[in-house]
């Protein structure tokens, strides 16, 4: 018996999920660990306090004086809550999150101690930053690096540590993060799109980009996990067979969520209520052992916040619960993978959704502005947005008919077609008193009506109208979502830029009223962005070819995709908004490259060490059964042995030739691996890696699973799919 793998599967028998007793309601949990704007009031001065919200709503700056008053009243709160530590939490560029704990603990002579924290302390720390990617920004030996708090997130306490959301920049002061882009790109989108707003609404005087992401996930017994060296290394199964039953049945999605995993899910909710993570919505995905967690709509800085320390909450709730989470995009083949769709739109501070129709016909020409206009953009860039959901793991999911193709495009409904249709139309320069008429309550004026029946979705679609925001179905289930909010926050502010220019321009030239002028410019972008608009099959081969005569991209792994980050038009968009200079957007194009090139090198070694040292092995000592067996056959039946023994002696053959092809494809990937390695140019590299080494992971991987089904199943030494995928 294959001791590893039987102890591995035992270990779950028996085994009982404890229940989760909820003792008081979540609404009264919530924000119970977070030092919000309550906290704020309880514990600090009213100096203190103005000078934190004027910096979240303003973006003051807090002065010395004040910070120490805050650092005060976080410490006392936080000591309140049995705290003992602080650090600075930040989201370096490796996609994890990072912290350094500091004890409250300062002795000061005399055998005494204090508890101490104060502003120079809570504003700025100076971590090591020699080991965190930073694409050439600095040497290796520089260790130097800042992280600054960032008021605009609350502070919060996880375990016995008050945790003080901050971003991370270099010496030189480039962003070494995903958090200092984003906060950029939403003041960008902020001042962009509240120029446009008031076009219909003087009143406004701040717009927030919003954000909900939908996590999907695998959990997979712990200790089966952990029998798996390509779980526990590369966090996917590079090989094994596909299960028998997968998901073909559809009876895993919506259905009765097993009790183990309720309990998982009740202890992960009410830490995320502690932490004010507002979770609602939980249920069985697709593929067996898949689920999704969603919550309510937040700030979009904030709600990346919440997801990047969601996962990690997942991660050690999982661990109380003998679980282990799987974030990785495809970790099993056969099933369907995970995504983490970012549902994005704008709010005014007047409390309007400005991707939701109104009541009037002015409100839903305001609509049409932003919705337009964020089609416009998606056109413009559909590449660079191709590119922020780019990354090794990810490549393994968009294509694969179970989640959006490689190819950008928008889905925005028949119903909505139409109205752009009707709109393109409408006749150029100075609308007619009966055109002004028929525009305004026979188009405009019916949005409302027709988005009331128009719900359906196209899950092929990467870009998604769906009601009231866009979905951006594309991120992967691992990524950060800071980088594709930061992207897509910053092209709809670059082009509502020059929506206003070219508005303001028919006003102040042509004479045009205002709303005929935003008619005009609207109908243009209508035209000129046809090409994204696609309602049908995204995995048809007829929509990739249709997508080639449009002129839309289809980069299908990452080397190809990343290269439009570093193009002429991306580094002009990211610098005249003020999002990224040109040093950071290419330190992020060499760290990605880099990250995608290791993991292949990662997966290629553990590939190669499990087929060498598990597979092979496990292969040949069936097969001297095999040959024990035929032996005794032909010391039975004589000359006649091979009528008797055929079976086993064409099995013999076929364990032989699996083993050939896996000891020959094993060495030649190994040789391009050397090949890559010695490659300088991290895009050479990267390329190298895509083409001539990740191709021999499928053909190895082939003739691993066919000796799976050929080898007798109690000396397979690696757990099997359907003992991952089905154990409770």
């Amino acid at each position: 018996m294959a001791t590893i793998r039987f102890r591995a599967i035992q270990a779950t028998f028996g085994r009982t999920a404890v229940p989760v007793q909820e003792t008081v309601r979540r609404s009264e949990l919530f924000g119970e660990n977070v030092f919000n704007e309550a906290s704020m009031r309880q514990f600090m001065t009213k100096e203190a306090f103005v000078g934190v919200m004027r910096a979240i709503e303003f973006g003051e700056k807090i002065d010395r004086r004040v910070a120490n008053q805050v650092a005060a009243a976080m410490k006392d709160w936080a000591l309140s809550k049995g705290a003992t530590h602080y650090t600075h939490w930040f989201q370096p560029l490796t996609g994890a999150t990072a912290e350094k704990h500091d004890a409250f603990f300062e002795p000061i002579g005399g055998g005494m101690a204090i508890e101490k924290f104060d502003g120079g302390q809570l504003v700025q720390q100076e971590p090591d930053a020699s080991s965190f990617p930073n694409g050439g920004i600095r040497n290796t030996f520089e260790a130097r690096g800042y992280t600054a708090w960032d008021p605009t997130s609350p502070a919060y306490i996880y375990a016995d540590t008050l945790c003080i959301p901050t971003v991370f920049v270099s010496y030189t002061g480039e962003a070494l993060d995903n958090k200092a882009p984003l906060l950029r790109a939403l003041q960008a989108i902020d001042v962009a799109a509240t120029d446009v707003a008031r076009y219909f609404d003087k009143s406004v005087t701040k717009v927030t980009a919003t954000l909900g992401w939908e996590q999907e996930y695998f959990l997979v017994d712990k200790t089966l996990a952990y029998s798996r060296p390509d779980l526990v290394q590369a966090g996917r199964m590079l090989l094994g067979h596909v299960s028998a039953k997968g998901q073909q049945l559809d009876d895993h999605y919506f259905g009765s969520i097993p009790n183990r995993v309720v309990n998982y899910m009740r202890d992960l909710e009410m830490e995320c209520m502690k932490l004010g993570i507002p979770v609602k919505t939980r249920h069985n995905e697709v593929a067996p052992n898949q689920f999704e967690l969603a919550p309510i709509f937040e700030e979009a800085s904030l709600a990346v916040d919440h997801n990047s320390l969601l996962m990690d909450v997942m991660d050690k709730t999982a661990d109380r619960h003998n679980f282990k989470v799987l974030f990785h995009e495809k970790p099993f083949a056969g099933v369907n993978g995970s995504g983490k769709h970012n549902n994005w739109s704008l709010a005014t501070n007047t409390g309007v959704n400005l991707l939701s129709p109104g009541t009037t016909p002015m409100k839903n020409l305001q609509f049409l502005t932003f919705f337009i206009n964020t089609i416009k953009a998606f056109d413009q860039y559909e590449e660079l947005m191709r590119a922020s959901v780019a990354s090794a793991t990810n490549d393994h999911r968009l294509g694969a008919n179970e989640a959006p193709p490689a190819i950008m495009s928008i889905f925005i409904g028949e119903q909505l077609t139409k109205v752009l249709e009707e709109l393109e139309d409408v006749s150029n320069g100075k609308l007619s008193p009966q055109e002004k008429t028929d525009l305004k309550l026979n188009v405009v004026g019916k949005i409302p009506e027709i988005l009331l029946d128009n719900t359906d979705r196209n899950r092929t679609s990467s870009f998604a109208f769906t009601g009231n925001k866009f979905e951006f179905r594309a991120v992967g289930s691992k990524a950060n979502c800071g980088k594709p909010m930061t992207l897509l926050n910053t092209i709809v502010a670059k082009q509502l830029v020059e929506f206003k220019k070219e508005v303001d321009a028919l006003v102040s030239k042509k004479k045009l009223k205002k709303d005929e002028a935003i008619f005009n410019v609207l109908r243009e972008y209508i035209k000129s962005s046809r090409r994204i608009r696609f309602e049908g099959d995204g995995y048809s081969d007829a929509w990739e070819k249709e997508a080639g005569r449009r002129g839309l991209s289809n980069h299908k792994n990452t080397p190809a995709a990343l290269k439009a980050l570093i193009s002429k038009k991306s580094i002009s968009l990211f610098e005249e908004m003020k999002v990224l200079n040109k040093v950071e957007v290419k330190a992020r194009y060499e760290i990605e490259l880099e990250e995608y090139t290791m993991k292949l090198q990662i997966e290629g070694r553990v590939l190669g060490d499990i087929a060498r040292n598990h597979v092979i092995p496990t292969a040949i000592r069936y097969q001297n059964v095999l040959i024990e067996n035929v032996r005794g056959l032909k010391e039975v039946f004589g000359s006649d042995f091979k009528k008797v023994a055929s079976e086993q002696l064409d099995l013999i053959e076929d364990i032989s030739g699996h083993i050939a092809e896996i000891n020959s494809k094993v060495t030649a990937m190994i040789d391009e691996r050397k090949k890559a390695n010695v490659i300088k140019s991290a895009e050479l590299k990267a390329e190298a890696y895509c083409d001539r080494v990740k191709p021999y992971f499928d053909e190895i991987r082939y003739h691993c699973d066919k000796l799976e089904l050929l080898v007798d199943d109690e000396l397979w030494t690696l757990t099997k799919y359907r003992e991952l995928l089905f154990v409770k």
